[in-house]
């Protein structure tokens, strides 16, 4: 080792320190806080539309007042006792029921209906109004009949405030447990735009009905057709009652 120090082609390795100083990392800019949303004030074209469509209590509710209201059948009959034909007429005023009328003039079927207690039928005389009520139209196995409206054609839409109307009102009529569709003439007079006042007719067979027309001996002969006849008096009702 000492010889190849001295020697005169050894070539002496100088060594050069580089001193690396590293470069100052400068710190993250600091990013300000996001802005809050700048709150607007509401455009008046943003604003839902109000809607437009008829409310429910909009409806017309026409509900029987607590007089003026009676149904009545007459039949045309022959007595042994008379040399003409003359009407038995029945009378009922237990009565219950209305019609209610959407805002474009059409029937609400489901919340229109009039009912009539069969059972307190009355007519000049007792023994023709149990032998009906016993033997025709069986009241202790059927004790009402009922009418549900579901159209009224001819009706002006909007009802007026006075005057007079004339219109058809067909829908289901049930008696003696059977349901026909049944078509009324009515003829009504409008008061103050409250009141409905007039009477309604229809008629129809026993046979209809699967009804047995009376035969006793006092009557000699009596029609098929019973004709049916209702004076009615409705109010309207006042707006928000169930």
């Amino acid at each position: 080792m000492i010889l190849a120090a001295c020697s005169p082609t050894a070539t002496p390795t100088v060594t050069i320190a580089v001193e690396t100083t590293a470069a100052p990392v400068e710190p993250a800019a600091t990013v300000p806080p996001a802005a809050p949303p700048t709150e607007t004030a509401p455009s008046e074209t943003s604003a839902p539309a109000e809607s437009t469509s008829p409310a429910a209590g909009n409806a017309l509710r026409l509900v029987l007042a607590a007089d003026g209201n009676e149904a009545r059948y007459l039949v045309r009959e022959q007595l042994a006792n008379l040399s003409f034909p003359s009407d038995a007429v029945g009378a009922i005023g237990a009565i219950t029921g209305m019609i209610v009328i959407a805002e474009d003039g059409a029937l609400v079927p489901e919340e229109s209906k009039f009912v009539v207690d069969l059972t307190t039928l009355r007519s000049d005389s007792g023994m023709r109004d149990n032998f009906i009520q016993r033997n025709t139209l069986q009241t202790n196995t059927y004790p009402t009949a009922e009418f549900a409206p579901t159209q009224a054609i001819g009706l002006p839409s909007p009802l007026p405030i006075s005057g007079t109307v004339a219109f058809q009102l067909v829908g289901d009529l049930t008696v003696h447990g059977v349901t026909n569709q049944s078509t009324w003439e009515v003829t009504a007079e409008i008061v103050d735009g409250r009141e409905l006042v007039g009477r309604a007719s229809t008629s129809f067979t026993f046979d209809d009905y699967g009804m047995t027309a009376p035969r006793v001996a006092r009557v000699l002969s009596i029609e098929e057709t019973i004709r049916l006849e209702f004076d009615f008096h409705l109010v309207l009702e006042p707006s928000g009652s169930p």
